[in-house]
């Protein structure tokens, strides 16, 4: 797999990983981390156990295999997730890509914490429910919301969102008596994150963002 700026990094394809115990939790408690929970925040909440997380940890932050997550969109911008496993500078990388040319734009990434720029909601769900049958990457609109979950930045979510969420993650697999939960959970933080950045504006409204594009 090729995608321009990560030349030296050995990407493979993730989405065999998604449908293993383990992954949803790795990928979404991460947004959970800033310590606002009066709840800790469990592996259960997505149908995994501490030992379901562990392995799928070494899975996912594994130097030498970089999974790399692809989502599609057949009419407007697509996303794609890259666990950047570099020794000494772990992240998550959170590209956009555009049907129209053969690029890709970098807006956020994940160390620890959350930077760059982010989405709509409204933005999210236009990407996950629009996907490109003919490319190659994640077609279940379930699954595509969770993967651009985290660069949801929207101060004023919709009352729809909560319900829309939860029916994803009990669709990948979480419990129905905690998938609630776990959303209420997942968009207390990211509302709160949103708010306290005043600066925040939709890299799909015209306005400057948080990387240069370029070629796939």
């Amino acid at each position: 797999m090729l995608i321009k700026g990560y030349d030296d990094g050995p990407l493979v394809a993730g989405e065999p990983l998604l449908a293993r115990l383990g992954f949803w939790s790795n990928y979404l408690l991460v947004m959970c981390s800033d310590g606002a929970c009066a709840e800790r925040p469990a592996p259960e909440w997505f149908g995994d156990d501490g030992a379901d997380a562990d392995a799928m940890s070494e899975v996912l932050f594994d130097p030498e295999r970089w999974p790399t997550f692809r989502v599609p969109a057949e009419d407007g911008p697509g996303a794609v997730v890259i666990y950047r496993n570099l020794v000494g500078d772990y992240g998550t990388d959170y590209l956009l890509t555009h049907p129209d040319r053969s690029c890709t734009q970098q807006i956020a990434s994940w160390e620890g914490d959350f930077s760059g720029i982010g989405l709509t909601w409204h933005e999210l769900v236009r990407i996950a429910d629009n996907p490109s049958i003919a490319a190659e990457g994640v077609q279940d609109t379930a699954t595509r919301l969770l993967l651009v979950l985290p660069l949801l930045a929207d101060p004023d979510l919709p009352e729809a969102a909560r319900a829309r969420l939860t029916a994803s993650l009990t669709a990948v697999g979480a419990p129905q008596d905690t998938a609630s939960n776990a959303a209420e959970h997942l968009l207390a933080h990211l509302e709160r994150r949103s708010r306290h950045d005043p600066t925040w504006e939709s890299p799909l409204s015209g306005s400057q963002t948080a990387g240069q594009p370029s070629s796939a």
